[in-house]
């Protein structure tokens, strides 16, 4: 289920010199897991723009987005007081109905904000949480410091060594990760697939990227295969898990 509603922006500011923080005010009922994305109607554009929930609480949601065509390059020159018209509750979200005791965390890119609201979840049930995450150099970098607030061990991949382990997300891993018994993962899909290859007998959960035309399912044009046939990755997505993805 999901519902369209209109909400104020309370900020909007960069973190890097292409992603963005944007806070938004507004109905939050229906963001009910961490994984979950919002669907953003902007003026002159046809399709809506789907950015994932980095978090929320009872008032306000906060998206971080990268800014990379017109849609997004609009959202960043937007101020406070201004409103836009979300569909919210889309996507089935990432579950923590399981026996994991040592999760692990893996972001690349902006697949890491949807991990944020993640760590918060499991670090309230007092779970040991390690986070690696993954960027092209380390001038990209963010939000690893708000993962370390709440009390994440936090590892660092840059693919040209400026910061952290030299590599990817799976050279941290094998570099510095202690034994995981579970991971949550959310980035490219290069680095899902070399990460469920690196992880032999490691069950987990994948969200996915992907462009999508309507959001809730009625398009089909962001299809994966699976064991069991297409899932929508707007609607049986994002978040699938690793064992039944058919690479």
């Amino acid at each position: 289920m999901y519902k369209k509603g209109i909400y104020e922006i309370l900020r909007n500011e960069p973190l890097t010199d292409a992603v963005w923080r944007m806070v938004l005010g507004g109905d939050t009922e229906w963001i009910t897991r961490p994984g979950q994305f919002v669907n953003i109607a902007l003026e002159g554009h046809y399709l809506r723009r789907p950015i994932s929930v980095c978090d929320w609480d009872g008032r306000t949601l906060t998206l971080i987005y990268k800014v990379v065509g017109d849609g997004t390059a609009q959202m960043s020159r937007m101020q406070p007081g201004q409103r836009l018209d979300l569909l919210t509750g889309l996507g089935n979200g990432f579950s923590t109905r399981n026996e994991a005791s040592r999760p692990l965390l893996v972001g690349g890119g902006v697949g890491v904000p949807p991990l944020y609201a993640l760590a918060r979840e499991l670090r309230g049930r007092g779970l040991p949480v390690e986070v690696v995450l993954g960027f092209n150099t380390a001038r990209e970098l963010f939000y690893a410091d708000e993962f370390r607030a709440l009390g994440c061990n936090v590892h660092i991949a840059t693919a040209d060594g400026s910061l952290g382990v030299k590599g990817f997300v799976t050279t941290a891993i094998a570099a510095e990760v202690p034994a995981f018994d579970y991971f949550y993962a959310c980035g490219p899909l290069p680095m899902l697939r070399a990460l469920c290859e690196a992880t032999p007998g490691v069950s987990g959960q994948l969200s996915f990227e992907e462009r999508m035309g309507c959001g809730f399912g009625g398009c089909m044009g962001c299809s994966c295969k699976t064991l069991t046939g297409n899932k929508r990755i707007c609607k049986e997505g994002p978040v699938l898990l690793k064992e039944e993805i058919l690479w």
